[in-house]
């Protein structure tokens, strides 16, 4: 099994459990807006082009909506079934590659979109999947930030990510280091740096 497969089976079990209407992390997005976004991107991935061109965006929202309108046990199932054969997402590369962290940080916007979450207990396989995808995007999702940035893992290994005027270690698990740079601020992250730097950091721009 892949990081991505787990994830998927993993977040339609919370789906299930959640139900369509809960809150996410995803500010304004209920759990059936999640759904819509993720079946939208698998099975219409064309239709992506509105979250990065603002006058496509009703291509996308069309999509979502569509979905949307679906009952939630269908949505779930459609999901759960994975890619449909003309999506660049069933191709067992592609899916390892960008669905893994995806459906991680989706799965934890469900989890951890209402008081009371808590972290997942670590696991060796997954943690070490998560922190080869920090190593391989960290530039990228930190690439707003003014200080450079660090991180570093509890056993004490570490990536130096960026380098700038001043320095910001973040240290923790490689799941909450992942859902920070992706822009979560419901984390379990320890900031060291200078005052300065870390306040810098924490207003700067994160994620894709």
């Amino acid at each position: 099994m892949t990081l991505a497969a787990d994830e998927r089976a993993a977040i339609c079990d919370e789906f299930e459990k959640a139900g369509p209407d809960r809150p996410t992390l995803c500010e304004g997005w209920t759990t059936r807006d999640l759904l819509a976004h993720l079946l939208a991107r698998e099975r219409q991935p064309w239709t992506g082009v509105g979250m990065f061109v603002p006058a496509l965006a009703g291509i996308t929202e069309k999509a979502m909506a569509d979905y949307a309108e679906m009952p939630w046990a269908d949505m779930v199932a459609l999901l759960r079934a994975g890619a449909p054969p003309w999506s660049p997402f069933r191709i067992p590369a592609v899916d390892a590659f960008a669905n893994g962290g995806e459906l991680f940080v989706h799965h934890e916007d469900v989890r951890r979109g209402e008081p009371g979450w808590e972290p997942r207990p670590a696991e060796p396989v997954r943690d070490e999947e998560l922190w080869t995808s920090l190593k391989r995007m960290g530039r990228m999702l930190f690439r707003g930030a003014a200080p450079g940035v660090v991180l570093r893992r509890p056993s004490g290994e570490q990536y130096v990510v960026t380098t700038g005027s001043g320095v910001v270690t973040l240290v923790g698990e490689p799941g909450e280091l992942v859902l920070y740079g992706f822009g979560r601020e419901a984390v379990r992250v320890e900031f060291e740096g200078a005052p300065a730097d870390v306040a810098a950091l924490k207003t700067s721009k994160r994620g894709l």
